[in-house]
């Protein structure tokens, strides 16, 4: 196991990213950067982290902030529960912990949005605990060097996974090992075709002795996809639109979308207008179809999108339901709206 921490240390003193999370011990910015990088690839996290930094340089300026600047902040991330997560983290630790963040394992996993893997970053780059780091690439890792096929998506796999990265991990240096096993299974021993020809583990890796390499780590679960089919009502009146915010527990939560109606499967657009959903939405004098687009796909990770946007012309409202918000049309751009959403606004020409 020696080996094994010292050539990974000397692969990530040569190749490891200048990523400026790496040259701060602020507990507050390294929590931001390993939330952003939840589901995200750092490439697109990047901007995202300097831009929350930029606006909120500290957690006290985060907590007071309202949830509508955070997620338009964050609009274009995707899982945006992280999000409201943060801003609630951060009201916690500014008006509990009088601002301070905490600085113990066993506090910071019970900060909102704060899994095993998260607490464990922080406490070992922040305040360099031995807290070793288990995720997607560590899983990896672990994998494939020491030939684990028990499947790290169930409880005995989790902990044979979470006990051998604590057994390896440096209680003299642990925020450089995480460091190093997470930039390791991110560059070198990636999913699908990883640079096994020049790794340096090659010689003692279980996985490429044995030629078993595409078939580590083992998955026991397989993500069931559900297909869900969304109509959008682009409603003008004049030069104004009408929105509606999102609620309860479903995705996008309190963001801002048009009018919507889900369907099963592809309805016609005249029996969603003239028949059915549409008149439970609103009740317009002089409705026309102005455009209706070609369906479209948005991918979650449990989740097929299928969607269109009906591009619609009313003379006036005669009845509004009261969750219907009308805004001038240039003000749009000044709402948090999903990313298929924003797509279709950049680019329609309608605002």
């Amino acid at each position: 196991m020696a080996d094994f921490n010292t050539e990974i240390y000397a692969w990530y003193a040569s190749n490891k990213r200048d990523l400026p999370w790496r040259e701060t011990n602020d507990p507050y910015k390294i929590w931001l950067s390993e939330i952003i990088l939840q589901q995200t690839r750092v490439v697109q996290g990047l901007e995202y982290y300097m831009r929350f930094v930029e606006n909120f340089p500290t957690i006290s300026d985060l907590a007071a902030a309202s949830e509508d600047e955070i997620l338009k902040l964050w609009q274009g991330l995707g899982y945006y529960s992280r999000a409201r997560n943060l801003h609630t983290a951060a009201k916690y630790v500014d008006e509990e912990l009088n601002g301070v963040f905490p600085s113990k394992y066993e506090t910071i996993i019970r900060l909102k949005g704060v899994g095993e893997y998260t607490a464990a970053a922080i406490a070992s780059l922040a305040f360099h605990l031995p807290h070793a780091v288990v995720d997607g690439n560590v899983f990896r890792v672990l994998a494939r060097y020491f030939g684990i096929s028990e499947p790290f998506d169930t409880a005995n796999g989790k902990k044979m996974f979470r006990d051998l990265a604590n057994e390896l991990i440096s209680a003299n240096d642990p925020a450089t090992h995480n460091q190093a096993m997470m930039e390791f299974g991110a560059l070198q021993c990636v999913p699908v075709n990883p640079g096994c020809a020049i790794c340096p583990l090659q010689i003692s890796c279980y996985a490429y002795i044995n030629k078993v390499v595409d078939r580590l780590p083992v998955k026991s679960k397989k993500v069931k996809i559900r297909n869900r089919y969304f109509n959008y009502f682009v409603i003008f009146t004049g030069d104004s639109v009408f929105l509606k915010k999102r609620s309860g527990n479903d995705i996008w939560k309190n963001l801002f979308e048009f009018p919507l109606t889900e369907t099963q499967n592809e309805e016609s657009v005249k029996k969603l207008v003239e028949e059915d959903a549409f008149s439970l939405l609103c009740n317009f004098n002089g409705t026309e179809v102005e455009t209706i687009t070609e369906w479209k796909i948005h991918l979650l990770s449990h989740q097929k999108i299928i969607y269109r946007f009906i591009v619609l012309r009313v003379e006036r409202e005669k009845k509004i339901t009261s969750d219907l918000i009308k805004v001038d049309k240039k003000d749009i751009f000044n709402f948090a709206v999903p990313r298929l959403l924003e797509n279709f606004i950049n680019n329609s020409k309608l605002f």
